[in-house]
């Protein structure tokens, strides 16, 4: 019987492709235009075209290379513990006392951050001498945390360098601390016969990982495989080809899957759950909005972004598509002589580009995945050591003779999933893609003026002074936008400097 099943063209348009027929001598013979079974004649076949790449898949090898942790349930609680809170912000303006101490006012989120004998540095805030009679320009105000507001749940501080009325007293006032004010948390501060402190709760948080179920068949009937053929067309040159296909669609899924479980009516077995797991892209937490072209600048701005947040990766591994790659090569390196761009073989076995930085170096690959998914102009900045890899089935594979015919089923199966650890990662989007509201989402500025009708809550990370902004917006901060409504129902853009945390719920 022929096989009328339309054939479906590939990558580059040929129709070479039978979908779900085993591999007959008929089923070839139909798919290749009608050359008669036991003739089968080829001009020629590339080799290349059949073996293994690992180039092709970088994401799946990464995978093979992160840390592997067998699971016994295809749903996980991943679990990301971040650093600790470094800091927190003053929600309204402190006005001077000369109590000896007051509340401050922080956002409910950071309240019950500073315990009690902990101490803060008010960045900005002049402290005084040990007389407290002069200001200490440049030397910052310190406060010690004494207890709670029972009213407002504030933390209660006292200043350790703040303005005395005597230099006898023996203790101090409290200056005025703006609203905005950054307190950094350092360490805590105990009296003398003092050994017991409020401990310090980290408490992780889960996100739900399912781990997808991937297969590859491949038949072979007897009769095809006993044919003499023009060339060595044989099973295990179709098994690799197979399995290459399997890598590819695998690695296009730990991109850019979606997760989902549901339920499926299966013959003779009733109704069972199928699991797709989150692809990476979906899971980073920050990304970069990137807009024109590529400089040393902002090159340096993303190490400096990877390598000095709270949680600092061994090493930052670049996976580009060919667009990003290709502007990144492109950028003009005459101004920085120092900047050193080498050719070498990463950890991994990788050829890749390294990009040297102060804060760090970045190895660059393609990865052409991106290209198929349609983000030849975007990327993802990974820390190597920062991926986990869950196992609930590892991969196997099987060999069965199929039931009623003479013909051989081979195939492979993995039950497996690709998360992110910690908050490094950064995806690079050059596609002008809608902003995901759940990610830290920023952009490079790199003029002197504001941006011109900014969107609520834009981040902009300066590449220059921006006086448009404001006289203290300097190079390296992020600052934001705040668009509302005048008197006269004009729009407003209020702009702040950044310094909130960044959220890994």
């Amino acid at each position: 019987m022929s096989d009328n099943r339309p054939k479906t063209p590939g990558t580059s348009g040929a129709k070479t492709i039978v979908p779900g027929a085993a591999a007959t001598v008929s089923s070839l013979a139909e798919a290749s235009d009608g050359i008669a079974p036991g003739h089968l004649v080829e001009s020629d076949i590339d080799d290349e075209l059949f073996r293994f790449n690992s180039d092709d898949t970088p994401l799946m090898n990464l995978m093979l290379k992160a840390k592997r942790v067998k699971v016994s349930s295809p749903e996980v609680e991943h679990f990301m513990i971040d650093e600790a809170r470094g800091s927190v912000t003053v929600a309204s303006d402190v006005t001077a006392t000369r109590q000896m101490q007051c509340v401050l006012p922080l956002a409910s989120a950071d309240q019950s951050v500073p315990r009690p004998y902990t101490t803060l540095l008010a960045k900005g805030v002049d402290g005084f001498d040990i007389d407290g009679r002069n200001n200490t320009p440049g030397k910052d105000l310190m406060l010690f945390v004494t207890g709670y507001d029972t009213t407002t749940n504030n933390p209660v501080v006292r200043a350790v360098n703040g303005p005395k009325q005597n230099v006898t007293d023996e203790f101090c006032g409290i200056p005025a601390i703006p609203k905005g004010t950054v307190c950094v948390i350092l360490a805590n501060s105990l009296y003398e016969t003092q050994k017991e402190v409020d401990p310090d709760m980290i408490v992780p948080q889960p996100t739900r990982v399912y781990l997808q179920k991937r297969g590859m068949n491949q038949v072979v009937s007897d009769y095809f495989e006993s044919q003499r053929k023009r060339i060595p067309f044989s099973k295990a040159i179709i098994a690799e080809q197979a399995i290459s296909n399997f890598k590819v669609r695998g690695n296009r899924t730990l991109w850019a899957g979606r997760a989902g479980k549901f339920k499926v009516n299966v013959p003779r077995m009733g109704m069972q759950y199928v699991y797709c797991t989150e692809g990476l892209r979906w899971q980073f937490k920050r990304e970069l909005q990137h807009e024109g072209a590529w400089t040393v600048e902002r090159i340096i701005a993303l190490a400096k972004m990877f390598f000095t947040g709270e949680d600092v990766p061994k090493t930052a591994l670049l996976l580009a598509g060919k667009n990003l790659l290709e502007q990144i090569q492109c950028i003009d390196f005459s101004k920085h002589p120092e900047i050193q761009i080498t050719t070498k073989v990463n950890s991994i076995g990788w050829t890749v580009t390294n990009f040297h930085t102060v804060f760090g170096d970045i190895e660059i690959k393609r990865e052409p995945t991106l290209d198929r998914l349609g983000w030849s102009n975007s990327g993802a900045l990974i820390g190597e050591n920062r991926l986990v890899h869950y196992i609930y089935s590892a991969e196997h594979s099987f060999s069965d003779r199929v039931e009623g015919e003479e013909a051989t089923r081979n195939g492979i199966l993995i039950w497996d999933a690709l998360a992110l650890k910690g908050a490094c990662h950064i995806w690079i989007d050059g596609e002008g893609e809608n902003r995901d509201t759940a990610a830290f989402s920023f952009r490079f500025w790199e003029s002197d003026k504001a941006p011109v009708d900014p969107q609520d809550g834009a981040l902009y990370y300066l590449a220059c002074d921006c006086p448009g902004i404001s006289l203290s917006a300097r190079t390296g901060q992020i600052w934001q936008a705040r668009v509302g409504t005048g008197t006269n129902l004009e729009t407003v853009v209020n702009w702040s400097e950044y310094n909130g945390e960044l959220s890994i719920d």
